[in-house]
């Protein structure tokens, strides 16, 4: 499961399907591309064929907040709908990555997991099946400024690839 703040304006809340049609979905799908959870590098419409396997991916806010700063409330009035997904998920999600602080103290408080600490590339075992990374948002604000680099990032899903493995 892949948890991101919300869909782009430009994005997923244009095209329909998260992180698809911005620079966030293109980092996103070369790296499910690469480690073998998408069947294409690139995710630019809701009709391009891209075909997502073993990986669930949503938001904590379900529409493009202003200035993609979702308020406290609308966080709180969403969180109604990804409490529902991480029920309806619990028995086959074996890693979560979280996607920035937002996305990461959201699913934190929804889960009840308290001393967590939000740092790139962290490591939680929730509990015997569940496994929790940590990763900064592939936002330009991150890409651009080194903040997040490739290297980093694909870091994160070859980590999930090899937890999903051994659990397997």
């Amino acid at each position: 499961m892949i948890i991101g703040l919300a869909p782009a304006a430009h994005g997923g809340n244009r095209t329909g399907r998260m992180f698809t049609g911005d620079s966030s979905g293109e980092w996103l799908m070369k790296a499910m591309y690469e480690t073998g959870f998408a069947n294409s590098p690139n995710s630019v419409s809701i009709d391009d064929g891209l075909l997502i396997s073993d990986a669930y991916v949503t938001s904590i806010v379900k529409c493009a907040p202003p200035m993609n700063k979702p308020t406290n409330s609308e966080i709180s009035n969403c969180s109604l709908f990804l409490r529902s997904e991480l029920n309806l998920l619990k028995s086959s999600v074996v890693v979560v990555i979280t996607l920035g602080k937002m996305a990461f103290d959201t699913f934190c408080k929804l889960s009840d997991k308290k001393g967590l600490f939000f740092k790139h590339n962290s490591v939680y075992q929730l509990d015997s099946t569940k496994t929790l990374i940590v990763s900064y948002h592939p936002s330009r604000r991150n890409t651009n400024t080194g903040t997040l680099t490739w290297p980093m990032w694909i870091q994160i899903f070859e980590k999930a690839k090899s937890i999903i493995e051994t659990k397997l």
